[in-house]
């Protein structure tokens, strides 16, 4: 039986296998800015679902000829209450932070950043990257470590090999692949499986997670649901196997997972907090701290949030003005 609650529009809920549902979530494509943004497809959070487990944010973008969308060009910006998780198909990316941190990222290796109460960013493609392919994702942190300090964890997980596919495992377990990364929030699960041509698996899956697979490269078939290109097919709890079917060019998934996130959380730009003024203050410190505002207040701590930057880098991106209206916190299935 499946106890995925039932939103008002019946036409994302498509019912797959028998005792299995799959909620069909459609990507929207989003610019990263500038006349020739690198495009984003984008399937967390949107109006019918804003989370799976911790899972907050799913940004999927590429093959992309750099040449031409500009490839990955995100100068420093904030990120609060949050940990972000890069995760490569083709192509590199130089990392940044002001924890101290330089990395490239790279195909098949987890590049995980814990903001903690505060962290500053960027990202910018490397020079010899041609081709740009991936996906980033954020997670949010509970209440007993939001507030704690700034990390950053590299992880390459060995390759799994079962009958007729191959998974990485960089978060959690699955297929008896264990990743030894902590992620300071509820139980979660991130791995890739790459699926050969006509290729059908079927995976143990823990009931008590809620789960959804990111149909990476080309259409698959979820529990018996067609998930086009680009689409993400959602499992509430309850489900404990994850059958998944490859057409005839194969199919490379992206399959996460976690425990329902028990915790009500506000979200807006790069911030996750609890409430609407919070937000608001972080906006306020992070402005101040890198000088695109006058301090309204100079607390002690006022210039310590987000911590200290190299100066050869460029220019900061700084915080959009906020709503008129108070943010609203986001519920698992809004």
């Amino acid at each position: 039986m499946s106890n995925l609650d039932r939103h008002p529009d019946e036409s994302v809920l498509v019912t797959g296998d028998p005792g299995s549902v799959v909620q069909i979530l459609e990507p929207r494509s989003v610019p990263l800015g500038g006349p020739r943004a690198m495009t984003v497809y984008r399937t967390l959070p949107q109006r019918i679902r804003s989370m799976v487990g911790a899972w907050c944010f799913v940004d999927h973008y590429g093959p992309d000829p750099v040449a031409e969308s500009g490839g990955m060009a995100v100068p420093r910006h904030p990120h609060t209450g949050l940990a972000t998780v890069s995760w490569l198909f083709g192509g590199e990316i130089d990392h940044l932070d002001s924890a101290g941190n330089s990395a490239v990222v790279r195909p098949g290796e987890l590049n995980l950043m814990i903001a903690g109460r505060g962290i500053t960013h960027s990202e910018f493609s490397t020079a010899q990257t041609v081709s740009l392919h991936g996906v980033q994702l954020w997670y949010a942190l509970p209440e007993s470590t939001r507030h704690g300090g700034k990390s950053f964890h590299h992880h390459v997980p060995l390759p799994v090999e079962v009958a007729g596919a191959r998974a990485r495992v960089f978060i959690g377990e699955l297929l008896g692949a264990v990743s030894p990364v902590a992620t300071k929030t509820t139980d979660l699960l991130g791995a890739e499986i790459v699926i050969e041509p006509g290729a059908e698996i079927t995976v143990g899956i823990r009931p008590d997670f809620e789960h959804a697979v990111l149909a990476e490269s080309h259409p698959v078939s979820v529990n018996g649901t067609p998930v086009a290109h680009r689409v993400m097919g959602y499992l509430p709890t309850g489900t404990d196997t994850l059958t998944l079917r490859a057409g005839t060019d194969g199919a490379r998934v992206l399959v996460l997972g976690g425990v329902p996130f028990d915790e009500e959380i506000v979200m807006w730009w790069n911030f996750v907090g609890r409430t609407h003024e919070e937000i608001a203050e972080y906006r306020r410190r992070y402005q101040a701290e890198l000088g695109f505002e006058p301090s309204a207040a100079n607390p002690a701590d006022e210039f310590t949030l987000f911590g200290p930057f190299p100066d050869d880098q460029p220019a900061p991106l700084p915080a959009p003005v906020l709503p008129r209206t108070r943010i609203r916190p986001r519920h698992r299935l809004r």
